[in-house]
């Protein structure tokens, strides 16, 4: 009876929000453009809703609209009255609001950048309007201020990234330099898959406050519902559904010295919380047919490392997962970002001359341990969200981890 238009849908959470949220049926419509006319002339769904790259041309195609979607000019939400005719809203305004709320930003007296010219860029744009921006500038690939010329902005206070950069499936793609702007103070993106984009990877990094796009996934889809079903939902719903819905998305990536336990702990895990359980190592051995110490042999590290790294990438972009990581994954930059992405990472911290050593071609004896520790502490604890030290209990090791996280 309801349903999202999009072009490219396979990431979507919409369906999971919506059966949290009501008692209807809720499905996916991915359509290319030339069938948009045959979509819109379908009156079996009696509303939907509508994401990239298409909340303009339901604006175009609605008969009426809310006195939101006229001001902002793009809707996102579609009713199908008795009569036949369209009737458009635009949620998206309450949902970026409530995003924007949650991360304490306060447009007033602020110059905001917009990465992006796009249907959700509008909406941003009349938010901060509404709320006394100083300057508001919308940057696109060929517009007036463009990625070429973005430096004339680098005292941007409010940035927010409406584009597709970094979404799933294309993780790790970034679209500015955060650095650069050394007056910002607030970084807002409408991705939510996914959790942490490099955008907001950055910005952690930065120290700069940051917030993904499921806050306004959530929020919009809330007063969604309440324009399909005309029945109303206490905003208490928005946090309890943005909880669920990260847990069930992140990943659980165990990081750590050789030999600290991490494949027998994600097991222990998985077993616990009915996770799926994936070892990267495991997946470089499947992919190549070779045992480990044979890849390092034949090939040697840098071709290893080169594996691996496709293997980590690959793991790290699936949701709800329990990774183990083999003891060097977080030595390429790349990786490091890629399981910080979708996941809680957890550092298994263990003495050296605690590691086995047993079958691993960097780590043969105690000395070479303690050495390796030494360098690459600062890269695991870099990686981390969380610290738990090991037992010689692996299911004592696994008993704090669930002490430290939510699964």
């Amino acid at each position: 009876m309801f349903g999202l238009l999009g072009r490219k849908l396979g990431h979507s959470l919409s369906p999971e929000i919506h059966s949290l949220l009501c008692d209807y049926e809720y499905k996916l419509y991915p359509t290319e453009p030339e069938k948009l006319d045959e979509f819109f002339s379908d009156t079996t769904l009696r509303g939907f809703n509508v994401t990239i790259p298409y909340k303009i041309e339901a604006f175009n195609r609605c008969h009426e609209r809310s006195e939101t979607a006229e001001k902002v000019g793009s809707v996102n939400t579609v009713i199908r009255r008795a009569d036949g005719t369209l009737y458009g809203d635009n949620t998206d305004y309450f949902g970026f609001s409530y995003m924007a709320e949650k991360c304490g930003c306060d447009f007033a007296g602020k110059k905001v950048l917009i990465l992006g010219s796009g249907g959700a860029s509008l909406t941003v744009r009349h938010v901060a309007a509404d709320n006394g921006a100083r300057e508001i500038v919308v940057v696109s690939r060929s517009g007036e201020d463009n990625y070429e010329n973005i430096s004339r902005h680098y005292d941007a206070d409010i940035i927010v990234n409406t584009t597709p950069v970094g979404m799933y499936p294309n993780n790790g793609e970034r679209l500015v330099d955060l650095s650069k702007f050394t007056k910002c103070k607030k970084a807002l993106d409408l991705i939510y898959n996914p959790a942490r984009t490099v955008f907001l990877l950055d910005a952690e990094k930065l120290g700069i406050d940051c917030i993904n796009g499921l806050y306004m996934l959530v929020a919009q889809a809330l007063r969604a519902a309440e324009i399909f079903t005309g029945k109303s939902i206490p905003l208490s719903k928005i946090d309890e559904i943005y909880n669920t819905i990260l847990n069930n998305q992140k990943n659980l990536v165990l990081v750590g010295m050789p030999g600290c336990g991490k494949s027998t702990c994600a097991a222990l895990l998985s077993e616990k919380t009915g996770r799926e359980c994936i070892d990267t190592d495991s997946m470089v051995v499947e992919a190549s047919g070779e045992k480990i110490p044979d890849i390092f042999a034949k090939y040697g590290e840098a071709e290893f490392r080169r594996r691996e790294s496709e293997a980590v990438k690959a793991a790290s972009k699936g949701a709800g997962r329990i990774i183990a990581t083999g003891g060097g994954a977080i030595l390429i930059e790349e990786n490091r970002i890629a399981l910080r992405e979708n996941s809680t990472v957890v550092f298994l911290k263990a003495p050296a001359d605690t590691l086995a050593t047993d079958g691993r071609p960097l780590s043969k004896d105690a000395e070479t341990l303690q050495k390796m520790l030494e360098v690459r502490l600062p890269l695991y604890l870099d990686t981390a969200d969380v610290t738990v030290e090991v037992d010689p209990d692996p299911e004592i090791t696994v008993r704090r981890i669930l002490k430290c996280v939510s699964l």
